[in-house]
């Protein structure tokens, strides 16, 4: 499994990347004039990535319905697909936007936004949710399994 996380906007598109180690990271947003041009850069990281599957971030409104931005999301989607043929999975991002910016100053907001380093944090947090509900952790069921590491203190 080799994801591609993308946070749609109608001028940047955030992106990050993520595999079966379960650790999503940001790439180089989508920042082109032309939506066209936004498009060939994400096949060009999906094919260098070898991707296997695009995880959209889905704009659902408040109450859980689909409303206008889930529906260009879907349009934007329609496009994409009819350059590289991969599964798309929408994940709920309510709120990622205000995650993505905690931690950053307010003066430096304006410039990350622009330069799509903010859209980018969104698609990671979008890609780690994803990951979180996919892969398995193997999980301790006792202390006896932590028996065969040498955990005594040195």
């Amino acid at each position: 499994m080799r994801c591609i996380g993308i946070d749609f906007g109608e001028r940047r598109l955030g992106l990050s990347y993520g595999d079966e180690i379960g650790v999503a990271t940001p790439l180089e947003a989508a920042v082109e004039d032309q939506e066209a041009e936004r498009i060939i850069h994400i096949v060009k990281i999906a094919k260098e990535r070898r991707a296997t599957d695009l995880v959209f971030g889905y704009p659902y409104n408040m109450d859980g319905s689909i409303g206008f931005k889930a529906r260009e999301v879907d349009a934007f989607i329609d496009k994409l697909l009819r350059f590289i043929s991969l599964p798309v999975h929408r994940i709920d991002e309510r709120l990622t936007s205000n995650e993505a910016s905690k931690g950053f100053s307010k003066g430096r907001d304006d410039v990350l936004r622009r330069s799509g380093k903010l859209d980018s944090v969104a698609a990671t947090l979008i890609l780690q949710d994803f990951l979180n509900q996919r892969i398995e952790l193997p999980e301790l069921h006792s202390d006896d399994d932590l028996d065969h590491f040498d955990c005594e203190e040195r």
